[in-house]
């Protein structure tokens, strides 16, 4: 279990936004069928491996934990911002949000059937991921399966690039290089979806999804 000191100033400005985010986003999975497919995807997997819990880590105001829930699985959410985890208890009373870091879980280890990180791996500086893509497998059981997306760096010589999202420093990640810190640390790449940007998508990023069992 890590420390993370990005943690603070992230939550800090999550916090100071969270009701704005929480409108703009709450429908954001309505048009990304692609992202739905694979979400759908991911919950079948889950459940071939039995009922076991399954994590929405940074789960925001908890749309996409609400939507894992509507899939069949029994999912919960964790988010660093204590406002953030307010909303979604308030919009999802019949679901449970914990207030928590990616970097020190408080789940024991192998509890999980499967975990997901979707966007919320970006604000971590480079040296900080290692750690939480370790605390990924530690509380993932064997068989167990992660669903991580991110936004891509522009080339193969770029392993990290940050930019400047709207509430807090980000970073996009090299593929390869994430996979390759998956194996690392015990996960292994089932599959790699790109989608690429929408014209009217503000950023001109690709976006990856990669889905990863623990063996």
């Amino acid at each position: 279990m890590t420390e993370l000191t990005s943690l603070g100033p992230t939550r800090d400005a999550y916090d100071a936004v969270a009701a704005v985010y929480a409108e703009q986003f709450h429908d954001s999975l309505r048009d990304r069928a692609v992202e739905r497919a694979l979400l759908g995807a991911f919950a079948e997997l889950v459940r071939t491996n039995g009922d076991g819990e399954v994590a929405d880590l940074g789960c925001g105001p908890g749309y996409v934990t609400a939507h894992l829930h509507g899939l069949g699985l029994r999912a919960f959410g964790v988010d660093a911002s204590p406002e953030m985890i307010g909303l979604a208890r308030a919009a999802h009373p019949e679901l449970r949000f914990e207030i928590g870091s990616m970097g020190a879980l408080d789940i024991a280890d192998g509890a999980l059937a499967g975990v997901l990180s979707r966007w919320s791996v970006i604000h971590l500086p480079p040296h900080e991921l290692p750690p939480v893509v370790a605390e990924f497998s530690r509380v993932l059981a064997p068989g167990g399966h992660l669903m991580v997306d991110f936004p891509a760096t522009d080339g193969p010589e770029h392993e990290t690039q940050s930019y400047d999202h709207t509430v807090a420093t980000a970073y996009r990640w090299n593929p390869d290089r994430l996979a390759a810190l998956l194996r690392e640390h015990g996960l292994t790449e089932l599959t790699r979806t790109t989608i690429a940007p929408r014209p009217t998508d503000r950023r001109q990023f690709r976006e990856i999804q990669l889905l990863a069992r623990k063996e």
